[in-house]
């Protein structure tokens, strides 16, 4: 399929109610209101397709730069693609997710992670965030650089309830996925959650909800499910 088949399948497959959800999420036009479950039903057609990943992000269309992030081939993405990515990305769901996706699986992930997180521009932060909640999920711990990610821990306790709010959003869920996927680090991603309290961000009005991590990582704990890795980025 070329990306012009592409995008008149998705305009197809979009419904107004969808759309409604989204815009609550935060999204921004243009975009059509695909749910994701028919994304990943065009990604198995398709499988991985650098060039065409390419040609779809740069569409703007949200849609379709979601689902380049399911088609696209990391082995082939270069870091100026990704950082392009970023800058391109405008609301939540991109920024954190097909970002971060194409970053972590790319030789770039931990230097583009710390680059972003340090950025003034609220989107590429939060995908600075999200990519290092990411890389952690899924590097066995032997990859890691444990002081490097206690310094990160503390950096969260010190800056989360000033920093914007999907900033926050983003900070909470790397002290969760430290705390679950690193098992070296989860008695301290408990005592920095303890220490961070209740995160308030602002959910558009949806039903989504900031969860609270000291209760949260002692239940991923009691299954004993701490330190399980995940096996890809993307999902």
């Amino acid at each position: 399929m070329t990306s012009a088949e592409i995008l008149e399948k998705l305009k197809s497959l979009g419904s107004e109610s969808a759309k409604k959800v989204l815009l609550k999420h935060g999204a921004k036009e243009p975009f059509y209101g695909v749910k994701i479950e028919e994304l990943k039903k065009i990604q198995k057609q398709i499988k991985k397709d650098y060039p065409l990943s390419l040609e779809l992000y740069n569409t703007g269309v949200s849609d379709a730069m979601y689902l380049a992030g399911l088609i696209a081939d990391d082995s082939k993405m270069t870091k100026h693609d990704i950082q392009q990515w970023a800058e391109k990305a405008f609301w939540s769901l991109l920024s954190e997710y097909p970002v971060a996706w194409v970053a972590v699986e790319s030789p770039y992930g931990w230097e583009l992670a710390l680059e972003w997180i340090e950025s003034d521009k609220i989107n590429i932060a939060t995908s600075g965030w999200a990519t290092l909640s990411t890389l952690v999920s899924i590097k066995p711990d032997a990859e890691l650089d444990i002081k490097l990610l206690q310094q990160l821990l503390k950096r969260v306790s010190e800056q989360i309830h000033s920093a914007p709010n999907r900033i926050r959003y983003t900070m909470n869920g790397f002290v969760l996925s430290t705390g679950c996927f690193v098992t070296q680090l989860t008695e301290e991603a408990i005592k920095t959650a303890q220490k961070i309290g209740t995160v308030t961000v602002d959910m558009g009005g949806t039903a989504c909800q900031v969860p609270y991590l000291p209760e949260y990582i002692e239940k991923v704990k009691k299954r004993g499910a701490v330190g399980k890795k995940r096996k890809m980025a993307r999902c």
